[in-house]
């Protein structure tokens, strides 16, 4: 979300070296993807975990929205689980629609049909499906990485119920996503198996939580809350349900968190800036410059090879 706004293509598992993994080619691999402003209309950026190597891989347009030039933005970003595609939102057919890309950016193409308000893409862990956010409802709905099968996952009321930020567990069990009654601010997490089975409310927490992310072992979920506070801060909780655990939370708001491959890291968005941090609230690194407007960071889910003496981040 921009601060707050595929037949199965021959999945191949990336090489154990990694060796240009995420961009082919041999380029060298990012570790996060993101959105950004930079260049006057919402884009997405690649980026390594120390701010270096910052690329743009869409080319949105600037000017009016209903003029024949149009305006489009690229936003939402999703990797497929091999970290060779990312799926993504855009307005470039006007109404904004689900598009996959390579990792490099190249042999962009939609995915969801012409003429369905779609957005907030999430990849199954095969590769094979892509869950996401249909209609000016707001509903769930799955389509095949062909843009065949397309289907409702719940049957939530959509007269009363608004259904966002779905994202697929890396086990592949549980999609969570964010429910909200129509003219409440509470929103809640709920969690829901891909065939529409076992859909259940997670989270009590009586506030606002939004943007959950899957830890790699599919045990937890970081999001971002105003549960404490005025102020949107990142939490992390367990599938199971108890309390949230702080991650952040400042005077500031913090949104968008994701969760790093190894689970040692995490990224969110605050104040225009990309910023990661350990998940006990250590080590905080601020990536990106908040001039920038930059937000949505998602990490490569291929993990970095280490580098000698540490992590490869």
């Amino acid at each position: 979300m921009p601060a707050r706004l595929l037949a199965a293509l021959g999945l191949v598992a990336c090489a154990a070296s990694l060796a240009g993994c995420g961009g082919g080619g041999g380029k060298p691999r990012p570790d996060l993807i993101f959105v950004s402003t930079k260049s006057g209309v919402y884009d997405i950026y690649a980026v390594n975990a120390d701010g270096s190597r910052q690329a743009r891989l869409t080319r949105g347009k600037t000017g009016s929205a209903t003029s024949n030039g149009g305006l489009f933005y690229a936003t939402d970003p999703a990797w497929s689980r091999d970290g060779r595609l990312i799926a993504f939102t855009s307005t470039r057919d006007r109404i904004p629609r689900i598009f996959v890309m390579d990792a490099d950016g190249k042999n962009v193409h939609p995915l969801t049909p012409a003429g369905l308000v779609a957005g907030q893409p999430s990849w199954s862990p095969d590769g094979t499906r892509v869950v996401f956010v249909a209609g000016d409802a707001s509903q769930l709905e799955i389509v095949n990485a062909d843009g065949t099968g397309l289907h409702r996952v719940t049957n939530s009321p959509v007269q009363v119920v608004k259904e966002t930020n779905p994202t697929w567990s890396p086990d592949g069990h549980w999609i969570a996503y964010i429910r909200a009654e129509t003219g409440r601010p509470i929103k809640e997490i709920w969690l829901v198996h891909p065939d529409g089975t076992a859909n259940h409310q997670l989270t009590n927490l009586q506030a606002s939580s939004d943007n959950p992310a899957w830890s790699p072992d599919s045990k937890r979920l970081v999001f971002s809350s105003n549960v404490k506070s005025n102020q949107f801060g990142i939490y992390t909780l367990s599938v199971k349900g108890g309390q949230p655990q702080i991650v952040s939370l400042t005077t500031i708001d913090e949104i968008d968190p994701s969760w790093s491959p190894d689970g040692k890291r995490i990224a969110y968005s605050r104040d225009g800036s990309i910023v990661t941090v350990n998940p006990d609230g250590s080590g905080e690194k601020v990536i990106t410059n908040p001039n920038d407007n930059d937000s949505s960071p998602v990490w490569n889910p291929i993990p970095a090879p280490a580098k000698k003496g540490g992590s490869g981040y």
